[in-house]
């Protein structure tokens, strides 16, 4: 296995399941862990310096989120993306934040459109320097915030639950449209600050549904990383 997941140091025991999480969400979002890798609880402990159970843990929060297949007796593996649960967890979330983008456009006050304002400064500093999972993380944090601003925070975690294999395909995309995701995002900030609830809606759905399109390109570039449509 690539030793491709940096130790943890002074971890705590009641957050050492977060951090191994954390650790692992983040590889395997990047790819230094990619589909169709085996990896074992005792390696991965190892190499973070930790202990098997919050390995065990977070291998099953993992699993749960689509990325792990745990089979009893076999090596555990990090799954292949597939392209129904792509479209699935874009209808998800599509339905998700349209409705918590016409919310937030009631509840958003001056302060958030500065914080937001603030936030598209550093993904426009990230299109120009890099790297990419810099400016995916500052990505999700767009949308998360819209969430939380509009009083529906906990819809981010229902989310989150549902786009393992969406974030994978857009950590790809970004050699390629990572501009156009930021274009994006600056219609929907601007539709917010014009508290206009069908732009708002509109421009986040435009920008979702960008996934359709680049789902085939990604596939075509990294045919390895998806199932077999056949299976």
């Amino acid at each position: 296995m690539p030793d491709t997941i940096a130790p943890l140091s002074a971890i705590q025991t009641a957050t050492a399941t977060d951090q191994v999480f954390e650790a692992l969400y983040h590889a395997l979002i990047t790819f230094g862990l990619p589909p169709g890798t085996k990896v074992s609880e005792a390696e991965i402990a190892k190499q973070l310096g930790v202990s098997r159970q919050p390995v065990r843990d977070a291998f099953f929060r993992l699993s749960q989120l689509g990325f792990l297949s745990i089979r009893p007796q076999r090596a555990t593996l990090i799954t292949k993306i597939s392209e129904k649960g792509v479209h699935q967890a874009a209808f998800v979330r599509a339905a998700l934040e349209a409705a918590c983008i016409r919310d937030a456009v009631k509840h958003i006050t001056e302060e958030d459109l500065a914080e937001l304002s603030t936030l598209m400064a550093r993904q426009k500093l990230a299109t120009e320097t890099g790297p990419r999972s810099v400016f995916h993380e500052l990505d999700d944090l767009l949308h998360k915030r819209i969430c939380e601003m509009s009083g529906h925070g906990y819809a981010w975690s229902l989310i989150q639950e549902q786009k393992a294999h969406i974030d994978r395909v857009r950590f790809l995309s970004l050699s390629f449209g990572q501009q156009d995701a930021y274009d994006q995002h600056v219609t929907i900030v601007a539709a917010l600050a014009a508290r206009d609830p069908d732009a708002a809606e509109t421009c986040l759905r435009d920008h979702l549904s960008r996934i359709r399109n680049i789902l085939p390109v990604v596939r075509a570039e990294h045919p390895q990383y998806f199932e077999d449509p056949d299976q």
